[in-house]
């Protein structure tokens, strides 16, 4: 079977160390790296962060200055206050106008009575007919006062019910606003987005951090990712997700085994990359596979592995 080396040591010798060049293919491991960058610009308060340092999911690591930023979103809230002020409680005016009703009603109950006993006393001759129809014109009188005073009071809502909508009008976009800011205050809590160990960091304390720029580097060095790649005639000896050894050199004349597990394998071939030493084994085509290999603490980014299928 043709052997295939993705990386030529610098000598026969440290090519061949550990395991006599007993391996199908050879790569360098590599971990998931995060690269953290600040999502507000401002002063940096604090910035608890050292290389080496291992880092949880959604720890708080440092904090940006939003002073700007809190000012305007306070700016923001006392204009949607005062907004609530300028509304107009309807209660008022609506219940003096069924005070005034009530009053009315009470007028029409006593105009009624009134009415019934007139009517009685015009068939026993004891009034007249001008008595009647005097309290039946105040009697229509009052009703039509009671009809105005309760669209009066229709009115009257209506009228306050679109000055205030006119005025709250402005609040949606104030509110909107505020929400805004309020995102751009919880932004400048520098929040670590993956657990992992810290191997790179850009800033200090003190520093001037803008959006987008790079805080520190983070990277999942609890699973190594080993890539190699293989020549077509090797390549129909591998599959997803079978299992390989793979290999580590630990001493000068020692090395490490590890299992392995192939997760992705390309779907294209591609040229040798020019890592390769010598001309010809660069004109070769060669695929692209990536091994998960579980660290134990001895793996590192940049380390030379061995595979064996």
């Amino acid at each position: 079977m043709k052997k295939w080396i993705i990386l030529t040591c610098a000598s026969a010798a440290m090519a061949c160390n550990g395991n006599n060049g007993d391996f199908d293919a050879q790569g360098t491991f590599e971990a998931n790296e995060i690269m953290v960058s600040a999502e507000a610009s401002g002063r940096l308060l604090t910035f608890e962060v050292q290389e080496g340092d291992s880092l949880g999911l959604q720890d708080t690591v440092g904090q940006i200055d939003a002073t700007n930023v809190t000012l305007q979103q306070e700016q923001v809230e006392a204009s949607m206050q005062a907004l609530q002020q300028k509304t107009v409680d309807v209660a008022p005016q609506v219940r003096l106008f069924q005070e005034q009703r009530e009053v009315q009603l009470a007028q029409l109950n006593n105009l009624e009575r009134e009415l019934a006993r007139v009517e009685r006393l015009l068939k026993k001759d004891a009034a007249t007919t001008k008595q009647v129809d005097d309290l039946k014109f105040q009697l229509e009188t009052t009703q039509k006062q009671i009809r105005v005073t309760e669209q009066q009071i229709k009115v009257q809502q209506s009228n306050v019910a679109s000055q205030n909508r006119a005025i709250l009008s402005e609040m949606a976009p104030l509110q909107k606003r505020a929400a805004q800011l309020q995102d751009m205050v919880s932004r400048s809590s520098i929040v670590n987005p993956s657990s992992g160990t810290v191997i790179a960091t850009y800033v200090e304390p003190g520093e001037m951090a803008v959006m987008g720029k790079p805080l520190y580097k983070i990277a999942d060095l609890s699973a190594m990712t080993l890539r190699v790649y293989v020549t077509g005639s090797q390549l129909s000896q591998l599959k997803l997700n079978q299992e390989v050894n793979v290999m580590v050199d630990k001493g000068e004349d020692d090395y490490a085994t590890y299992k392995g597990v192939v997760y992705w394998i390309s779907s294209k071939a591609e040229f040798t990359p020019k890592t390769i030493q010598t001309k010809d084994e660069r004109a070769n085509l060669v695929y692209a596979l990536k091994v998960r290999v579980k660290n134990d603490g001895l793996l590192k980014i940049g380390m030379y592995g061995e595979v064996k299928f």
